[in-house]
């Protein structure tokens, strides 16, 4: 009696194609649809509130005096110990530095990591921030505050919204997710998302200190990753999550 037939050899364009691109896991019918919904809540979440954002600052209406206070405290609360903090963070999340992380942390993982398909997501996402966030400050074509204010040299370049604290907000969440989404630790998870988040928030405040945004250049750039990390979470749920017959949540 023979044995099992041997498996077909794979073609070289197969096994890169599994490589980027295949990186199954078995999850419960009631796991992925409320991947779905976290999904579709962080896009609607996201979208509704950069838009409200854009109306506002095209309009000038609430936000203008929020703006102008927010930016008036800050100034007041400048000390020489704070100054070169908030300078160190808009360094490393600016675009000289943050592009340069993201592309040793997305080839190093690619390469040494069993599937590319993670890493790929991750570099995916945080470029997508960059070519967007281009678009819409040309768009918009909101100016900074005065450069009298500014700390860490002028820059008259367009401010809505900020190319740092969205670089921030990518970089941060996209990898938080694609790397905790696989580790069954809820209070790992939560404790990196704690992480992140007060990450993001020292990035938007040292653009405000610093004098190059007004606060809701930074708010509409947390409102728009909440766009691209709900579009991530659905193209990786899309993609990778599987529920087959018989595993808890499914239907038969």
């Amino acid at each position: 009696m023979s044995g099992p037939a041997p498996e077909p050899s794979k073609t070289p364009r197969t096994k890169v194609y599994e490589r980027l691109f295949v990186e199954d896991r078995i999850v419960p019918a009631a796991t992925r649809l409320r991947l779905y919904v976290i999904a579709g809540s962080l896009i609607l979440l996201g979208l509704a509130s950069l838009l409200v954002l854009l109306w506002e600052v095209l309009h000038l209406d609430v936000v203008s005096t929020m703006d102008t206070t927010i930016q008036t405290w800050l100034n007041g609360s400048r000390t020489e110990t704070l100054t070169p903090i908030m300078v160190a963070l808009t360094v490393l999340f600016g675009p000289v530095v943050l592009p340069i992380v993201v592309l040793v942390v997305t080839l190093a993982w690619g390469i040494f990591g069993t599937h590319a398909w993670r890493p790929l997501l991750l570099g995916a996402g945080t470029l997508t921030g960059v070519v967007v966030v281009q678009i819409i400050t040309r768009i918009v074509g909101r100016s900074r505050p005065p450069v009298d204010l500014m700390l860490n040299g002028p820059d008259t370049t367009f401010s809505f919204p900020s190319g740092h604290v969205l670089g921030a907000c990518d970089f941060l969440l996209i990898l938080t997710f694609v790397v905790f989404s696989r580790l069954s630790s809820p209070r790992m998870a939560v404790a990196a998302y704690v992480v992140a988040a007060l990450l993001i928030v020292a990035t938007a405040l040292s653009r405000l200190y610093l004098g190059y945004h007004w606060a809701s250049d930074v708010l509409a750039s947390m409102a728009l990753s909440l766009v691209i990390l709900g579009t991530v979470i659905a193209v990786d749920t899309h993609r990778t999550a599987r529920v087959t017959l018989g595993a808890p949540g499914s239907v038969p």
